[in-house]
């Protein structure tokens, strides 16, 4: 067996995928059906939900001090009838500037192949989690989503958003 970067392997789990029409390896079954690729979906997100919630932890804790709120939708239907999944870190400075939150979505919309991670500004990841070895392989990636979607955010509005960026005299201890 081949000893890929988790990265890698969830990149040649999303083309196998697209050569093969359907969507899951091992453990899970190959889904043809839209029934049947919703039910890997379904089964993902509680599989992605601690690593989703740890990834916006980390930027509440390091850069908004403690001042956030982590909320989650679970799954739910979309408007055309796809899934979707969301969760968002808000916290008083960006309510105050009318910014949205940070957004971690996964999405399996109506039109789409298979679902995918993104962000509120941040494009699509491909979601390709059947195990939990897997969903917690992910953790970098909602980490880089998450931290763009905040930069993007700040880049709408001002750095003073940001509790920690308000003390900058404490970064001399990162350099």
């Amino acid at each position: 067996m081949i000893d890929l970067p988790d990265t890698a392997a969830a990149l040649l789990r999303h083309f196998t995928d697209l050569r093969d029409g359907a969507h899951g390896s091992a453990p899970a079954r190959a889904a043809q059906s839209r029934a049947d690729k919703d039910l890997l979906f379904l089964r993902a997100v509680p599989l992605l939900d601690p690593y989703a919630r740890q990834a916006l932890d980390e930027l509440n804790r390091h850069l908004l001090l403690g001042t956030g709120e982590i909320t989650a939708t679970g799954v739910h239907r979309t408007a055309e009838r796809g899934l979707a999944a969301l969760w968002e870190l808000s916290w008083p400075e960006q309510r105050a500037t009318a910014a949205h939150p940070v957004r971690l979505h996964a999405i399996y919309g109506a039109g789409f192949h298979h679902p995918h991670l993104q962000g509120g500004t941040v494009g699509q990841w491909p979601l390709n989690v059947f195990t939990e070895g897997q969903a917690a392989a992910e953790l970098p990636t909602l980490r880089a989503i998450a931290a763009a979607d905040l930069h993007n955010l700040v880049f709408t509005r001002d750095y003073t958003m940001i509790p920690a960026a308000l003390d900058l005299s404490s970064t001399e201890e990162l350099r």
